[in-house]
């Protein structure tokens, strides 16, 4: 099952796509996540390993990241329990100041009953993904206006 969305941010490429690949930003944008806790490397740099500690009791990801190609592209492997996230986030320059942010997830489910429940929570999660990408939004554009005066 997968969940994309596509926003266009007033942000320089280079510097959004920092922002979102460093993943101590998160905590500041993910209105539902803690912290992050470095497992192995460097956090966000290609092959660490970090742990997403939400702030209620619920679902804990491990992240891996998997590809990191800036400011181009930046991509994870979340594993959770009975699931795995494949996330690719692309960073399009569309003028100087502005750039699309495309964020795509493909959710695999363990076995028949999950992914039955997951294609049941699909809605939810397709509004969860935009709800976070929205914040990065915000994130970013406040960050690039304080860092432009």
């Amino acid at each position: 099952m997968t969940s994309r969305v596509e926003l266009d941010i007033d942000a320089r490429q280079p510097q959004l796509a920092e922002l979102f690949a460093d993943p101590q930003n998160a905590p500041a944008w993910m209105d539902d996540l803690e912290r992050i806790e470095p497992i192995s490397g460097a956090p966000g740099q290609f092959g660490s390993v970090y742990r997403l500690v939400p702030k209620r009791k619920g679902w804990e990801f491990v992240a891996t990241v998997v590809r990191r190609a800036l400011p181009m592209e930046v991509g994870l492997l979340l594993t959770g329990p009975h699931v795995s996230v494949d996330v690719r986030d692309q960073f399009v320059r569309l003028t100087d100041d502005k750039t699309r942010l495309i964020s795509e997830e493909v959710f695999t489910f363990d076995g028949v009953f999950r992914k039955a429940m997951g294609f049941l929570a699909l809605s939810a999660i397709r509004r969860a993904h935009r709800r976070h990408i929205e914040a990065f939004k915000r994130f970013a554009e406040t960050r690039a206006l304080s860092m432009a005066t």
